[in-house]
């Protein structure tokens, strides 16, 4: 087993990332954070890879930040210098969310703090019999970071969010799928190879499809309706372009199973960011 604070391995289209510190529940500490953006910036920028699955090896998820390591930073001042925050948690999370392909969660264990907010920055969640999902921030006299003010009321409604912080209370996997964080419990001996076979399932789909769905659905929220119906137009309009979309339309005429590249066939236009403006080039 290596001893790299994060592993990655690839399977087909699929790039696993596991956070490997299991003796600390995988606690997130400054060589861990910094391994995790490296490797999701590789396998984000990775054409050959057209989803990610995110594990944590050993009996948790991750409980968040290392505590330990905190204590010693606030005793030296070294937290004002780090400023891990703003550069680690914060592009972590950057890179999680924007990512132009889907990213998969398989969650067991604790998942709190820092770790809930990994598990909310993916797009989908496969939540193990044995997760226990918490914030911890005010158990600590902290707020909210990496964004989980955000993904946390987006996940179970502004009130439930509330209720989550302010009490400080954990919730099992089952009222976590009630609640919307997920869409299935399984048993925990099965999570992740679960989260495999989804992963494996997206890794084969419409990857640029994908890509524009994740940035409508983020942008969606701050935008009006006549702003999302544009965004909404110029993502199809690129789209149709695509060698998928049409190669997905002649299987449908033909009764056959389409089958998805990901990427640019001949002829066919890449898609951009659906906020381009009309009639500027979608590459």
């Amino acid at each position: 087993m290596s001893s790299a604070p994060v592993e990655v391995s690839v399977s087909g289209a699929v790039a696993e990332v596991t956070l490997n510190r299991p003796e600390a529940r995988n606690a997130l500490d400054l060589a861990l954070k910094q391994a995790l953006l490296e490797a999701l910036t590789d396998v984000g920028s990775d054409p050959a890879v057209r989803a990610v699955l995110l594990a944590g090896r050993g009996p948790a998820f991750c409980v968040g930040q290392d505590l330990r390591e905190h204590a010693d930073a606030l005793a030296t001042g070294g937290w004002a210098e780090q400023r891990t925050v703003e550069h680690h948690y914060n592009p972590i999370v950057q890179a999680l969310a924007t990512m132009p392909k889907p990213v998969m969660a398989a969650v067991h264990g604790a998942c709190v703090g820092a770790g809930l907010e990994l598990a909310l920055a993916a797009d989908l969640r496969v939540l193990a019999e044995d997760a226990v999902l918490g914030t911890a921030f005010t158990g600590i006299g902290l707020t909210f970071d990496t964004g989980l003010s955000v993904t946390l009321a987006r996940a179970v409604g502004s009130a439930r969010a509330r209720e989550l912080v302010l009490r400080g209370d954990t919730i099992d996997a089952t009222t976590a799928v009630a609640w919307g964080v997920a869409g299935e419990v399984v048993p925990t001996s099965d999570a992740l190879e679960r989260a495999r076979e989804l992963s494996a399932r997206l890794a084969a789909g419409p990857t640029q499809a994908y890509a524009a769905s994740k940035r409508l659905l983020a942008d969606g929220p701050e935008r009006s309706l006549t702003q999302t119906l544009a965004a909404e137009a110029r993502a199809q309009d690129a789209l149709v372009r695509t060698g998928d979309h049409r190669g997905a339309v002649e299987a449908f005429l033909t009764k056959r199973t389409p089958r998805f590249d990901g990427g640019v066939r001949a002829g066919t236009d890449a898609v951009g960011d659906p906020a381009t403006p009309a009639g500027s080039s979608p590459r």
